[in-house]
């Protein structure tokens, strides 16, 4: 059987199937298969037109599949780097951010589980949750009510 170059667009769907992409994502992805008579805006331009490209979904997705594991700050520097707006990147951080302690909570206990007996230990406690992007306000409240576990 005989190897079928892919075209651009035949690529971005490939793509697509496998994950949601964001337009810079995909246009970087994309940019080193670029032919003499290939129109890399135009292929983008008719994908985002059809609704396989919606930055809303590649938000929701990555929002989805990371949050549980992460903080606001560091799934906003990602959503960031995905080159998506402004405003969709402020809203996702909104709606964190209601969530941010319960999920720090989750992270924390099925990571350590028990409170730092010592000051060192609670130092790596905190190091490892501010690692996550969990903010320095919320990884204080989660170490505080870590002795019972429920809350503040």
């Amino acid at each position: 059987m005989a190897f079928q170059k892919l075209s651009l667009k035949g690529r971005a769907l490939r793509l697509l199937a496998q994950r949601e992409h964001s337009r810079a994502e995909l246009a970087s992805k994309l940019a080193r298969h670029v032919e003499e008579d290939d129109d890399l805006e135009a292929v983008l331009h008719d994908l985002q037109a059809k609704g396989f490209i919606d930055e809303a979904r590649v938000a929701e997705s990555l929002v989805h599949r990371r949050a549980a594991r992460l903080g606001t700050q560091r799934l906003v520097q990602e959503l960031r780097g995905k080159g998506l707006s402004e405003d969709l990147v402020r809203a996702q951080a909104a709606q964190l951010r209601e969530t941010e302690e319960e999920r720090a909570r989750a992270v924390w206990r099925q990571r350590f589980g028990t409170p730092a007996a010592t000051p060192q230990e609670r130092a790596r406690q905190m190091r490892f949750l501010a690692a996550r992007g969990f903010s320095g306000d919320t990884v204080r409240r989660v170490l505080r009510g870590a002795p019972d576990g429920d809350g503040q």
